[in-house]
């Protein structure tokens, strides 16, 4: 079974920041993407990130969803299953954010894609993302869109593995 990967756009890269979408890709392949709606102290917003995500204060104020619908659609779907990140650090912080302005505990456990690789894969990381973002039409950057590349590049970082260990 294939691991489940989750990914967070956030107002901005470092402290002060919060979380403005969050994106699943499950183990059966399917995604998942909600946009948070921020709270009312959240405040930090960097112009630089927006440009990266694409997602406006506006859209998080029209489409958003409040903390609590996040955490418990986050919750209901990853249930008591782990799920993996490429950016632990960042998004276990917003994560944590998130489900503190929800008053929810999180029924799922947070964990470094980096623990899912050997030393051969993680080395090759990169380049099979780059293979895998080009071979797949991704039309934008979005949360749910980020999860699944993860998911796919793990997939061609196994492949990969098993092809080497096959010749």
């Amino acid at each position: 079974m294939r691991p489940l990967f989750i990914d967070i756009e956030a107002s901005g890269f470092g402290r002060g920041s919060y979380p403005i979408e969050v994106g699943v890709a499950l183990a059966n392949g399917a995604t998942a993407c909600m946009i948070i709606k921020p709270e009312q102290h959240w405040r930090h917003w960097d112009d630089d990130a927006q440009r990266l995500h694409g997602i406006s204060r506006e859209t998080l104020q029209a489409f958003g969803q409040p903390a609590i619908e996040v955490a418990r659609f986050l919750n209901q779907m990853i249930g008591s299953q782990v799920a993996y990140s490429d950016a632990w650090g960042n998004d276990s912080c917003w994560l944590a954010l998130l489900f503190e302005a929800a008053g929810i505990a999180q029924q799922f456990k947070l964990d470094s894609l980096r623990g899912l690789l050997t030393e051969q894969q993680a080395a090759r990381w990169h380049f099979i993302k780059d293979q895998v973002i080009s071979s797949r039409a991704f039309t934008r950057h979005r949360a749910s869109n980020d999860a699944l590349i993860l998911q796919y590049t793990y997939l061609k970082c196994i492949e990969a593995t098993d092809a080497q260990r096959t010749e």
